[in-house]
């Protein structure tokens, strides 16, 4: 923890649990700019991405807003935003139902899927550096634990 006090620029020793929580933010942090930096030169962020990738999952088939909004990683996203915003860049399209004229629905557009396969491999490869340093044994451990802390 003595790097995590450096970090900090503090002498006083951290309670694990506030350390625990800290190294967390860090750790979501130094991931989240990573991944961002990968995604700039497309203009998308990471919640844009995210919707592109639910949108992908639905294999052409349309998705309302609600859905979306469910399968966000990030739930505190405006779903109505992002979607608005892929829509300017041709990424995705909004139709109305043709059974319930109030309903709308939302589909990738070829744009939106073919930008995916070039961003996937990158986001791969970036993902594979970012836990490069944890062995797959560490990495599922990792996971468990995680899943183990959001379940209380």
């Amino acid at each position: 923890m003595k790097e995590l006090e450096k970090r900090l620029q503090t002498t006083k020793e951290l309670a694990l649990h506030k350390a625990t929580v800290i190294n967390l933010f860090f750790s979501h942090n130094y991931i989240k700019d990573e991944l961002l930096i990968e995604l700039k030169p497309y203009d998308l962020s990471l919640e844009q991405f995210n919707v592109l990738r639910i949108l992908r999952g639905q294999n052409g088939n349309p998705i309302n807003l609600q859905d979306i909004q469910e399968r966000m990683v990030s739930k505190m996203s405006n779903t109505t935003r992002l979607v608005d915003k892929l829509i300017k860049k041709g990424f995705v399209k909004r139709t109305i139902c043709k059974a319930n004229r109030r309903k709308v629905e939302i589909l990738i557009t070829d744009l939106g899927l073919n930008t995916l396969k070039i961003i996937d491999p990158i986001i791969n490869t970036t993902e594979e550096n970012l836990t490069k340093n944890l062995t797959h044994e560490e990495l599922t451990q990792l996971n468990n634990l995680l899943i183990k802390l959001k379940n209380q």
